[in-house]
């Protein structure tokens, strides 16, 4: 018998798995277990294999799992879970004979060239040059940012810390909000704006520009505020879209991306509604000298439900990915 592969894409409260068959990308039986019910990795990876019935003798003997944490050295340590783990110990509890761990958003890069084209969702005009590089970003707890080019033999990723840039405005409302969020964290990255909590945060921020007592507590409640017509809100997921068109256009230059920019995570499926009507796009391609370069390189929503999954598939024999 044909043993499957195990793969994962691990976050802070969810721990995705699911199985792969030898040289094929599409996961079967996944499966979406709560960090907080197990003690550690192993229990979770082992709990998961009964539950799909390849534990004892049909147990898998390789594995990649994508973990949102540095994930550079033996040890590694979760960011906003209690689990830790060595990587050698691991592999010799499970018996594995080949044990790769990559990080999450490695992972969504990898995962973009395996993405069908029905869970792209296309914002503007723009084609694709082949072989060219692509940019994957994605606005969640943090800012993703990574790219993945086509190399000799595989795809090949290439891991940044993008989202840790400096925040540029880019007019006189821009300057306004820099200063409120310099005043509450010194230096401001973009990151420190386009995630969940910087989502409120640049909500609270309008509401004190307003002279207005902000409302709502959560970014689901600020994004259902816009919904229903609340003005801050409105302009506060306008602005978010605003900025991160510049972050991405800028990204898109430095990177080259020619090849596209895949807008992935969590928040920008539930806001489709609203780019077409923000200036993502318009700030995506202002880029003086270089607009009618950036106007050339299109831009996707990536709506497909398990991108790290098919990333931790592709990685899992890809000879770039150590």
């Amino acid at each position: 018998m044909t043993r499957p592969a195990l793969i994962g894409d691990i976050g802070g409260t969810n721990a995705r798995f699911a199985l792969v068959t030898p040289d094929t990308f599409k996961p079967h039986d996944i499966q979406s277990l709560p960090c907080a019910d197990y003690p550690s990795l192993v229990d979770a990876i082992r709990d998961y294999l009964a539950r799909v019935g390849h534990d004892g003798e049909s147990a898998p003997r390789e594995a990649c799992l994508a973990f949102a944490c540095p994930v550079h050295d033996d040890r590694v340590r979760m960011t906003n879970n209690a689990w830790e783990f060595s990587r050698r110990d691991v592999q010799r509890e499970l018996d594995l004979t080949l044990f790769k761990v990559i990080n999450d958003f490695t992972a969504q890069a990898l995962g973009v060239p395996h993405v069908d084209a029905s869970n792209l969702v296309a914002i503007g005009e723009g084609r694709a040059t082949e072989g060219c590089a692509r940019l994957v970003i994605g606005p969640g707890t943090g800012l993703g940012v990574a790219g993945v080019f086509p190399g000799q033999h595989a795809w090949v990723p290439l891991p940044t810390e993008g989202g840790h840039v400096t925040f540029a405005p880019t007019d006189e409302r821009e300057q306004n909000l820099l200063r409120y969020f310099r005043s509450r964290y010194g230096r401001v990255s973009v990151e420190r704006i386009l995630c969940g909590q910087g989502l409120l945060d640049l909500y609270c921020a309008h509401a004190s520009l307003k002279g207005a007592n902000p409302r709502y507590t959560t970014p689901a409640e600020v994004t259902s505020a816009a919904n229903e017509g609340d003005a801050i809100a409105v302009d506060t997921v306008k602005r978010f879209l605003k900025i991160l068109g510049d972050v991405c256009g800028d990204a898109a230059l430095t990177l080259g991306a020619r090849g596209g920019v895949y807008l992935c995570g969590g928040i920008l499926p539930r806001l489709l509604n609203w780019l077409p009507k923000s200036r993502f796009r318009e700030a995506f391609t202002d880029k003086g000298r270089m607009s009618a370069y950036n106007a050339d390189i299109p831009t996707w929503v990536v709506t497909a439900p398990w991108t790290g999954l098919l990333g931790a598939a592709e990685a899992l024999h890809n000879e770039e990915v150590a």
